[in-house]
C-alpha cells in the first residue's frame, strides 16, 4: 500500500506541481523517512495517523542534529504531503495544516569583493596561458559564465549549444520548475565561452556529448559535482572555499552595487519571489559598516 502511494505522490509532484528533480527527491526522501519512523512506532494503517506522530518524527530529526532551516523545510514537505494525502483519500484530514513553520534565521551570504572576483578570473586566464589545455579552457569559461550571469550550477550544466545567442550576448537557461529565462552575459564571459566551444570542446566531443555546452573529460555532459570542484579549485586563488552558489550571490551583489534595480536582478536570477532577492539589499550596507569600523578613527 505504501509503495503505490509514494509512486502516486511522486507523479503528483512532477506533473501537477512541476517541481525539479532535486525537489522531488527531497520531498520523497522526507516522506520515506517519516514512514519509516511511524512504522517503528507500530503505525501500520493511515487511519491511525495523528498529528503527534508527525511531531514525534520532527522531534527525532531535531535530536539527530537537523538545523532550524532543515526542520522548516521538512515541515513544508510534510504539509505538502498531508494536504495531498487528505485530498486523495489516503488520510482522513490534513493533519499537517496544524504545523507551524519556524521563521528562518537569515544570514548574509558570503560574497567576493570585486577585486577578489577579478583575481579568481585572472588566475584562470594565467593558468590557461601557461597550460593551454581543453579542460583549462572549459574551466575558465564555466567560472566566467557563473560570475557573469549568476545562474545556478544546475542551469550551467544543463546548457545546450542552441541556448547561446552570440548576436545578443544572452544565454537561455532552464531553471527551477522547468521555467525558462534569458540571461544577459558580459563580453569577457562570452569570449571565454566562444573560445571553449571553438577550440576546446571539439577535442572532447564524442557520441555521448549531444548538444551539451560543457563536457567532462570523457565527453559526456558535465555533472554538478565536477562543476563545483572546478569552482572550489578556482577559489583557492583568494583563499576562499566558496562554491558555485557563492558566485551566484557575488554576481547578484555586484549587480546591485553597480546600480541594477532589484526587479532586474530578480529576473536575472530567476527568483519567483522578490523577497528572495531582497536578501542582497542587506549585503552592501553590511559591508559598508565593516569598512567604516575598520577605517574611521572614531567608529
Amino acid at each position: 500500500m505504501t509503495m503505490p502511494m509514494i509512486a502516486q505522490y511522486e507523479e503528483h509532484l512532477a506533473l501537477v506541481r512541476n517541481l525539479s528533480d532535486n525537489s522531488i527527491r527531497g520531498y520523497v526522501s522526507d516522506l520515506q523517512s517519516f514512514l519509516n519512523h511511524i512504522e517503528k512506532m507500530g503505525i501500520t494503517e493511515f487511519d491511525q495517523l495523528e498529528l503527534s506522530h508527525i511531531r514525534s518524527w520532527l522531534a527525532n530529526q531535531q535530536t539527530t542534529g537537523a538545523s532550524r532551516s532543515t526542520l522548516a523545510r521538512r515541515i513544508v514537505s510534510m504539509r505538502a504531503f498531508t494536504y495531498w494525502a487528505a485530498s486523495n483519500g489516503w488520510i482522513a484530514s490534513d493533519l499537517g495544516s496544524q504545523l507551524a513553520i519556524p521563521k528562518r534565521v537569515q544570514h548574509l551570504p558570503e560574497v567576493l569583493n570585486v577585486a577578489d572576483a577579478e583575481l579568481v578570473i585572472q588566475s584562470l586566464i594565467t593558468r590557461l596561458a601557461e597550460e593551454p589545455t581543453d579542460l583549462h579552457r572549459r574551466d575558465l569559461a564555466m567560472v566566467e559564465v557563473l560570475y557573469a550571469t549568476g545562474i545556478r550550477v544546475s542551469e550551467l550544466c544543463g546548457m545546450d549549444l542552441g541556448n547561446i545567442d552570440n548576436s545578443r550576448n544572452t544565454v537561455r537557461v532552464i531553471g527551477k520548475g522547468d521555467k525558462e529565462r534569458v540571461v544577459p552575459i558580459g563580453i569577457p564571459a562570452m569570449k571565454a565561452l566562444t573560445d571553449w566551444i571553438t577550440n576546446g570542446r571539439p577535442n572532447l566531443v564524442n557520441v555521448s556529448s549531444g548538444s551539451a555546452v560543457f563536457l567532462g573529460s570523457r565527453g559526456k555532459r558535465i555533472d554538478q559535482r565536477t562543476a563545483r570542484e572546478v569552482v572550489y579549485e578556482a577559489m583557492k586563488a583568494v583563499g576562499s572555499k566558496m562554491g558555485p552558489h557563492g558566485l551566484r550571490h557575488t554576481a547578484a551583489t555586484h549587480l546591485l552595487e553597480g546600480g541594477a534595480d532589484l526587479r532586474s536582478v530578480q529576473e536575472i536570477l530567476g527568483h519567483s519571489s522578490l523577497q528572495t532577492t531582497q536578501i542582497y539589499t542587506h549585503v552592501s550596507p553590511e559591508r559598508l559598516r565593516t569598512a567604516y569600523k575598520q577605517a574611521h578613527p572614531r567608529a
